[in-house]
């Protein structure tokens, strides 16, 4: 249970850094750079994964767009939490399960029952009440968590094409999308220093390397979670999701005083209600 404790710690603290940095002039293309380091080298410390059997007939087709994606929308992330705050963001990023479920209907062809389809139906009209905000300043940006939540639910997608990919180990996988995405975002990070100016600023790599580490906590300890549940993993998945989005509520409300409404509570308790649904519905297929 500590694990599972420690993953969703881990999880809201890596908005709660990127909610802090809005505070200083940063880039946020270099915190996820020097983020994107950090996880590297903890990937290859703690699973020393072999790299020998990566080749040609890995699943590059799979690889590659996660390159892309993962720090794409990690960008959106910080952006969204900026605009939008912890609360709409983390909920939205957690209601991204949504993908992967819609997935499995429409394209994997998956047997769905009642209690699934109820979920969903109970987890739509919970994205948009999360979503709805005022908009009397004009800052109602919520296009930055439909982003984060459509952006992550295609990246579980593919996290769970490569899962199915049993020639190489999980960790394996993963350290190589790491290593692309490292390589997308150094890209990045060099045109807006060659071509907007935008210099490498010591704070950029503080608040990266903060990320890093609890960005690499939360997949360690999750992962971790799964094998001290491997007979239960419909627990795991909901108390990740569930912790998530009331630990981060709790956050952007009581720290950074956000300004939730009542329809944001309310969508805020679909979506809980959804996802205990859709773990009861694992637990009866």
């Amino acid at each position: 249970m500590f694990y599972l404790v420690f993953s969703i710690i881990c999880s809201v603290t890596v908005g709660i850094i990127f909610k802090v940095s809005k505070r200083y002039e940063v880039c946020t293309s270099q915190i996820v750079m020097w983020n994107y380091v950090l996880a590297l080298m903890l990937c290859y410390l703690f699973f020393q994964p072999d790299l020998t059997p990566v080749n040609t007939a890995a699943p590059w087709a799979i690889y590659a767009p996660l390159m892309v994606l993962m720090p794409s929308v990690f960008m959106f992330l910080a952006m969204s939490i900026k605009h939008m705050g912890i609360v709409r963001t983390d909920a939205a990023q957690r209601l991204s399960l949504f993908i992967p479920i819609l997935a499995a209907w429409f394209i994997f062809k998956e047997d769905f029952n009642t209690l699934k389809i109820i979920g969903l139906v109970i987890g739509f009209p919970a994205i948009f009440l999360i979503l709805s905000k005022r908009s009397d300043t004009n800052s109602n940006k919520w296009i930055y968590p439909a982003v984060v939540l459509i952006g992550f639910g295609v990246i579980d997608v593919l996290f769970k094409q490569i899962a199915l990919y049993t020639t190489l180990p999980y960790t394996t996988s993963l350290f190589v999308v790491f290593s692309g995405a490292l390589g997308v975002s150094v890209l990045n990070v060099l045109y807006q220093i060659l071509f907007k100016s935008i210099k490498p600023r010591i704070i950029n790599f503080a608040f990266g390397t903060l990320v890093g580490i609890f960005n690499f906590g939360n997949i360690l300890f999750y992962l971790k979670a799964h094998k001290a549940f491997a007979e239960n993993p419909s627990t795991v998945f909901a108390a990740m999701n569930i912790g998530v989005i009331i630990l981060g509520c709790l956050a952007g409300i009581v720290i950074f005083k956000e300004k939730v409404s009542k329809y944001n509570y309310a969508g805020l308790v679909l979506a809980v209600g959804a996802i205990v649904i859709i773990t009861l519905s694992q637990l009866y297929t």
